[in-house]
């Protein structure tokens, strides 16, 4: 139990700091209510445990590869460069809100989870995983044994969602309150946000790509 607590407290250290994942969450959040919002955290979380998964069974070096990193760090530039275009291009349409009259029918859970799901494949995102959890879940692995590693990445998701579920149920009170206007102008600015991203993610491919090849 006092494993299972501790990495809890590790899950909710991780998910804190704002991401690509942070900001579409908090935009659909916003935009289409709290279910579309936990879309993308669960999204999200899917990748998660499929490394934790891969972090069982060793598989973990292969995301140091670079032939295997490059190419990804292209793919969330490109996802993350249509995303932000996306939400600026369509910050005034799709609002769901009690302030305003819904323009159009809002994207489906499963669009939403989508989205969540290909954000969090981020060379960025995976390899946080394993230069950081990758050590202290195979330590725990290591030391205490198989069920020790289980209660460690329980743990690590159950911190993970108890954030989700605190920021969306803020993210639902708060949109209440604004303006339709107000809703526009933050779905432009996580656009902003994402293209950000994706000229960081690009930056980062070239500078791979170069060392790679030199």
């Amino acid at each position: 139990m006092e494993i299972y607590v501790k990495f809890i407290l590790i899950g909710l250290a991780i998910a804190m700091p704002v991401g690509a994942i942070t900001v579409e969450m908090t935009k659909q959040g916003l935009r289409n209510g709290f279910l579309h919002g936990w879309a993308v955290g669960l999204g999200g979380m899917t990748l998660d445990m499929a490394l934790i998964v891969a972090m069982y069974f060793g598989f973990a070096a292969l995301l140091s590869i670079p032939w295997v990193q490059i190419p990804l760090w292209l793919a969330g530039a490109g996802f993350l460069a249509y995303l932000g275009y996306d939400s600026i291009r369509n910050s005034n349409v799709n609002l769901t809100t009690s302030v305003g009259k819904a323009a159009q029918t809002p994207p489906s859970f499963w669009r939403t989870y989508r989205n969540g799901l290909l954000v969090a494949i981020s060379p960025g995102n995976l390899m946080f995983w394993v230069s950081v959890f990758g050590v202290v879940l195979s330590d725990s692995y290591q030391s205490t044994g198989k069920l020790s590693f289980i209660f460690a990445a329980m743990g690590i998701l159950c911190g993970i969602l108890l954030h989700d579920l605190g920021l969306l149920s803020i993210v639902s009170i708060t949109r209440k309150m604004m303006s339709a206007k107000t809703i526009q102008f933050v779905s432009s600015l996580a656009g902003v946000l994402l293209l950000g991203f994706a000229f960081y993610f690009l930056y980062k491919f070239v500078i791979a790509l170069w060392q790679y090849i030199i």
